[in-house]
């Protein structure tokens, strides 16, 4: 009678000691996750930077490989280097001089050292707005430091904010450049990442399915990238066209910007509103054509919204709004970083919630229907 009860002891002894080594074994994994993830954490914006530059451009540098004999490594380093040059560079030298001219504002300010011309007589008839405007115009031109002093409250809290977000700007710039190296290094190796990556997603897929995944992915951040820019490109050129009916000057330079603007993610409206100003501030068009000039800039800051939605889902295996859903839904997270990471984390769940509810053993004809729709 004994002997059940002595081997049911050693069989509780057992489970015990398996089951304390597990949670032991479990807790050093999740300890050293965390570590982990605190120390590369500092460095985790840069790298998905690197890593969505990379997808993007592969492509291109891979032609290059192809005309310089498949040196992988020089084709990087000269794709880098051009990319550089027409994005990061232009792109540094506009948040440089914004940084300059607000410190510059600012200064004057607090010195009492700046000048605010007269309004003209126009600015009054501005529809709405426009005896208020002339009225605080004529007293900032008259007597600023009393206008100042009425608003230095707000003008304090707004300068701060400013020179903030052009601080973070030039924090993210730096940060940026960084990330086209990478990414150079990165593409170097192009191949034996994209295996990396496919045993990744079949390891958490299952092997069937790793390949589709792997492309998924991989045509969803090349699908955003070739949206952002596409709607900037689209963007600047209806920009350019306005600027040149209106006779503005330097119109080819302003629509040049604005492209840079639109691929760094930055509004047009800090382009179209000085212009705005521009058109009503210097008397030389009539009201219809001012007013019908400001409807066109607006429009045409604006039509990236319209753009958006109809070029973000092509070439994915995934339907437009679920990239949609997870573009504007990631933005709204963390920036353009979360752009590319939404949607591509939207896009992968969409496909296996779809695979799941296919593998119904109810009905096979249900299933292969529901495969066709995924």
């Amino acid at each position: 009678m004994n002997i059940p009860c002595t081997s049911d002891r050693e069989l509780e002894k057992r489970l015990s000691a398996c089951i304390l080594d597990v949670l032991i074994q479990a807790g050093l994994v999740l300890a050293m996750a965390m570590l982990c993830y605190k120390i590369f954490s500092p460095f985790l914006a840069m790298m998905l930077w690197a890593l969505i530059l990379a997808i993007t451009m592969y492509p291109v540098h891979q032609q290059i490989a192809n005309r310089i004999r498949g040196k992988q490594g020089l084709a990087a380093t000269l794709l880098v280097l051009v990319s550089i040059m027409l994005i990061v560079a232009p792109t540094t030298v506009l948040v440089s001089s914004l940084g300059d001219s607000l410190q510059d504002l600012i200064s004057n300010v607090k010195n009492n050292t700046l000048q605010v011309p007269s309004p003209a007589p126009s600015v009054a008839g501005w529809p709405i707005v426009g005896k208020k405007v002339y009225a605080f115009w004529a007293q900032a031109h008259a007597d600023l430091p009393a206008v100042v002093q009425s608003l230095q409250p707000k003008i304090g809290e707004l300068a701060k904010h400013a020179l903030g977000i052009v601080a973070s700007l030039g924090g993210k710039m730096l940060q940026f450049f960084f990330s086209f190296i990478i990414a150079g290094i990165i593409m170097a190796y192009g191949q034996s990442g994209a295996k990396s990556a496919q045993a990744i997603f079949e390891r958490i897929v299952g092997t069937e399915h790793g390949k589709r995944f792997t492309s998924l992915a991989t045509s969803t951040v090349r699908t955003v990238a070739a949206g952002v820019i596409g709607i900037a490109c689209i963007q600047a050129l209806l920009i350019g066209l306005v600027l040149i009916m209106a006779g503005i000057p330097w119109a080819g330079v302003l629509s040049l910007i604005v492209l840079v603007l639109g691929i760094a993610q930055l509004p047009a409206l800090l382009i179209t509103l000085p212009v705005v100003g521009y058109i009503w501030y210097s008397g030389d068009y009539s009201t219809v054509a001012a007013i019908s000039y400001t409807v066109l800039l607006v429009i045409s800051g604006a039509v990236d919204n319209v753009l958006k939605p109809l070029m973000l889902g092509r070439g994915v295996d995934a339907p437009m709004p679920v990239i949609l859903l997870g573009a504007l839904g990631g933005m709204a997270t963390t920036g353009i970083l979360g752009m590319f990471v939404g949607a591509t984390m939207l896009a992968l769940g969409y496909q296996i919630f779809m695979r799941w509810v296919a593998k119904t053993p109810d009905s096979q004809t249900e299933r292969s229907d529901i495969q066709n729709v995924a």
